[in-house]
């Protein structure tokens, strides 16, 4: 079990504390695992395991507990063999009908410390913002990062260079999982291909009530196309009437963000960096696992441009930062990127192959005057930064 520390530095002050920690993000990113290690540290600080209570709802054993009055009723004679605080565990929570209400009754009648996990955004939306607004913080999960895949990744095949890890990364991703099937392409693929049909029936189709299943596949199969693409909804329409399946614009923006409530796709807006506004059109979108890109509709090595771009986007926010793409005049910068007062920028690209490559990468920035660190990142391995402009080898800038 790989210790994701990254996420258990962020976890770990509110540990004990009378906060609902709230576990998001795709489906099979790791979410569980993270409940494992958070009952890890519980131990090593002495608390017993007699003082956990854990649920995964998805387990049919459990489909009885599935509405807030028979969890209440469970949970309420369980905590009453416990001394002391008693720890509970509730995993895909979202199953449960009216759960917030219930989670609430927990935290105001029995001296607990609440963990849950769920695999949509409207986990923290409508409901639970009215019952627990104010008590709970939520933790995005995402998949493995190329630090963390590296690493596990030399476990399960032994020794091999950093290149060699990218390379298997650039084509399987981050889901966890894919460890325990040693990475072999095969049987990874039709896993990655599962789970994403898995993600888009359960935590799209049915959580949502799609009627037009072949709709929302269509657009789905579009916006994946072209992840890391400047995309507007009108496009998309455009492109769906020329596949004879006229649709609302309304409709497309509705199935988007479903996807985006299921994790799957992150939306990205674009900001006038002169006027210090956000632009209402042609917005980017990403997929949260580049892997299952592949799987499923091929091309990574074809579009790696816009696969590395999608690459580093996750990595950005697995760092904590929020990421908008920035305009200045005619140009574009992939990833103007905020957190708690510091500023970066980062351009991606493939190779700086020619001179008007890098004149159209490092010149991006000619406009940019303030002193924040300005990033251009590619797969060369040869260092040309200039003019105070940093260039990076995406696995150095993966690895730092």
């Amino acid at each position: 079990m790989i210790k994701r520390e990254i996420y258990m530095q962020r976890i770990r002050p509110f540990i004990g504390k009378d906060l609902i920690k709230v576990i998001t993000g795709i489906r099979r990113s790791g979410k569980s695992v993270m409940l494992d290690l958070i009952k890890e540290e519980l131990k090593e600080e002495g608390v017993s395991p007699e003082s956990f209570i854990s649920i995964n709802f998805e387990d049919m054993r459990c489909a009885h507990l599935l509405n807030a009055k028979a969890l209440h009723e469970e949970i309420a004679k369980r905590a009453d063999n416990i001394e002391g605080k008693v720890y509970l565990f509730f995993d895909e929570i979202q199953e449960v009908e009216d759960w917030e209400k219930c989670v609430n009754s927990f935290r105001v009648e029995t001296d607990c410390d609440i963990y849950i996990t769920g695999s949509n955004a409207k986990l923290l939306s409508g409901e639970l913002s009215t019952y627990l607004a104010g008590r709970f913080v939520e933790f995005v999960i995402y998949p493995f990062s190329f630090a963390e895949f590296a690493e596990i990744y030399r476990e399960s095949v032994g020794k091999v260079t950093d290149k060699e890890c990218f390379d298997k990364y650039l084509l399987l991703g981050g889901m966890p999982y894919l460890s325990n099937l040693r990475y072999e392409t095969q049987p990874s693929v039709l896993y990655l291909t599962d789970l994403f049909n898995s993600v888009q029936l359960k935590d799209i189709i049915m959580r949502n009530k799609v009627r037009d299943a072949d709709l929302l596949e269509r657009i789905i199969a579009y916006v994946t196309e072209n992840a890391g693409e400047l995309f507007s909804v009108s496009s998309v329409v455009k492109f769906l009437k020329s596949e004879h399946r006229p649709v609302s614009v309304e409709t497309v923006l509705n199935y988007l963000k479903y996807c985006c409530d299921a994790y799957l796709f992150y939306r990205v807006k674009r900001e006038d960096l002169k006027g210090k506004q956000i632009l209402a059109s042609n917005e980017k979108y990403y997929i949260a696992d580049h892997g299952m890109r592949e799987a499923v509709f091929g091309g990574n090595m074809r579009d790696i441009n816009l696969v590395l771009e999608n690459i580093v986007y996750m990595e950005l926010l697995r760092r904590g930062y929020s990421v908008n793409v920035g305009r200045l005049g005619e140009r574009e910068i992939d990833f103007v990127c905020r957190r708690r007062g510091e500023m970066i920028y980062v351009q991606v690209a493939y190779l700086l192959a020619d001179k008007s490559t890098i004149e159209r990468e490092f010149g991006v920035y000619d406009e940019v005057r303030d002193n924040f660190p300005k990033y251009v990142v590619t797969m060369d391995e040869h260092d040309m930064s200039r003019n105070g402009i940093i260039h990076k080898n995406i696995i150095e800038f993966l690895k730092d």
